[in-house]
């Protein structure tokens, strides 16, 4: 039943291609291969419009498959280390709209999640959706302390729908690494796994839940950003309520301007904001697009960020830290040679990588990008530059970093739109600074016996007992080596004799062969 499904799936999936042009995606399968003349005999493809590029067709293939081909196009536009740039651009047009369903649908579900009336629960429950989206809508709603509230609701059916379609996306990604010529290069199926966890976690609305507290708590006492109130008796795997928020949304400009928010501040705290979450929490909103990001009505002048969605939140462990900090001070202080350092002592490129080939690599794409003012220089394409250039050296680009490029560039986008002259650097540089005087030096070696005292003075007692067993277990290890050297040669002469006696079966059957055929023909 299984095969049966993913079998009528594919050719609904193939029909889709043909029909934006994109049957040549078919006829790269290898067992098509021997009959790509017919590309040539298909009618349409005589008259195809020359005008579309690749990217478009692309982006309307995934629109006509759903909703889950379109949050795999914008997960995949993040990669641009591995997709050309038109293709990258085109993907994140795809918009996660959906048509919203029946209100009475929602409230049955969440009704199932509590086992009870919704009026229990809400004093007032609006079935009309706020908002839509393939994963989950949203709905107003009040509680009987007269709590404002909405209720993120999950589609009815949406893991059994995602699932189907995961199970189609694994299939076509063994397809390409396979048969698809740049396949190995392009991981797909890495590509396919990292987006399966991603949408996986989605469905689970305490997780959200679990992320948004945790925000909340990192902001508590800041003024730059509003998280809002998660309240947890009211949260379920598949129904989540929090505090409802009324803002600006942050790429209403026109508006944002009719109320006097104050633009330079306020792009200014975006950067902030993201830099803080980096480097002083290392947890991260990493889905800050401008459909999650609003700006309080009030104070307009000392503006304030309301964040919302918090199903994709990012991390970095102390080396991803320190590989960002000291690479974009190095970058901007155009010191190349220790950019090249720094890859090869993370390990992220082969040992074998000539620093003096990196170097140069890495030299040619940033000094043009160089010749502007630094205060119009992206963060974001200058991670995206490094990223290419690195793939060239068979340098593997880390998820987690994928999502902070991601990040930095909607920050980036946002930021500029609100205030042309935002100047990054000069915001970015003193949390870079304070992060490396943190992490090495002085105040790092206090810092790092403050947090190692107390287990190493806990442990001391049993440190002599723990040097005896070293030096018995040093003393056995030869004894133990010896004797798995002779296990694994008593191993080799069985193999051996089997290979041997194999041989001489084969010998005989292929004589035996040879006699028939003489003796028929």
């Amino acid at each position: 039943m299984r095969l049966l499904r993913q079998f009528f799936r594919i050719i609904q999936i193939n029909i889709v291609l043909v029909r934006h042009g994109l049957e040549e995606v078919i006829f790269a399968i290898h067992l098509f291969r021997p009959v790509r003349f017919l590309l040539l005999l298909l009618p349409w493809h005589w008259f195809r419009r020359v005008d579309i590029s690749h990217g478009v067709r692309i982006r309307r293939t995934l629109e006509d498959l759903g909703p889950i081909f379109v949050k795999f196009g914008q997960a995949l536009s993040t990669r641009r280390d591995l997709l050309s740039d038109d293709i990258a651009n085109e993907l994140t047009k795809l918009q996660d709209r959906v048509p919203p369903f029946p209100g009475g649908q929602a409230r049955q579900i969440v009704e199932k999640a509590f086992g009870c009336d919704v009026s229990e629960i809400f004093s007032k429950f609006d079935e009309t959706p706020l908002a839509s989206a393939s994963i989950a809508q949203v709905h107003a709603a009040t509680l009987h302390d007269g709590s404002d509230v909405v209720v993120k609701v999950l589609r009815p059916d949406v893991r059994k729908h995602i699932k189907r379609d995961l199970e189609v996306l694994h299939l076509i990604a063994d397809l390409a690494h396979r048969y698809w010529a740049d396949g190995p290069r392009l991981r797909p199926r890495e590509i396919v796994d990292d987006y399966e966890q991603t949408v996986m976690d989605e469905l689970d609305l305490l997780r959200e839940a679990a992320n948004a507290s945790q925000l909340r708590r990192n902001f508590k006492d800041c003024s730059d950003l509003y998280v809002p109130k998660v309240y947890w008796d009211h949260c379920r795997l598949n129904v989540m309520v929090m505090e409802r928020i009324h803002g600006i949304g942050v790429n209403d400009v026109k508006t944002l301007a009719e109320n006097n928010v104050n633009m330079k501040k306020l792009s200014e705290r975006g950067v902030n904001i993201f830099f803080t979450q980096v480097f002083k929490h290392n947890f991260f909103h990493a889905d800050m697009h401008p459909g999650n990001i609003f700006v309080s009505y009030e104070t307009p002048e000392d503006p304030k960020y309301l964040g919302v969605d918090f199903g994709i939140m990012g991390t970095l462990s102390i080396e991803d830290q320190r590989y960002l900090a000291e690479n974009l001070l190095a970058f901007f202080n155009q010191d190349y040679r220790r950019v090249a350092e720094l890859h090869l002592e993370s390990g992220w490129v082969p040992a074998n990588t000539r620093i003096d080939h990196f170097e140069s690599a890495v030299r040619t794409v940033c000094e043009p990008i160089f010749q502007n003012p630094i205060s119009e220089i992206s963060f974001g394409n200058l991670l995206l530059r490094l990223f290419q250039t690195a793939r060239r050296f068979q340098m593997e680009v880390q998820p987690q970093l994928v999502l902070l490029q991601k990040t930095l560039l909607n920050i980036e986008g946002l930021g500029r739109q609100l205030d042309p002259d935002l100047d990054l650097w000069k915001t970015a540089k003193p949390f870079l600074d304070r992060w490396m005087s943190e992490q090495v030096g002085a105040h790092a070696l206090v810092k790092g016996m403050r947090k190692h005292l107390p287990k190493a003075l806990e442990q001391a007692p049993e440190l002599p007992s723990l040097i005896h067993g070293y030096l018995v277990r040093a003393e056995q290890a030869p004894k133990q080596q010896n004797e798995m050297l002779k296990l694994e040669v008593q191993r080799l002469e069985r193999q051996y004799k089997q290979q041997r006696k194999m041989s001489i079966l084969t010998t005989l059957l292929a004589i035996s062969a040879a006699a028939a055929i003489a003796y028929y023909f």
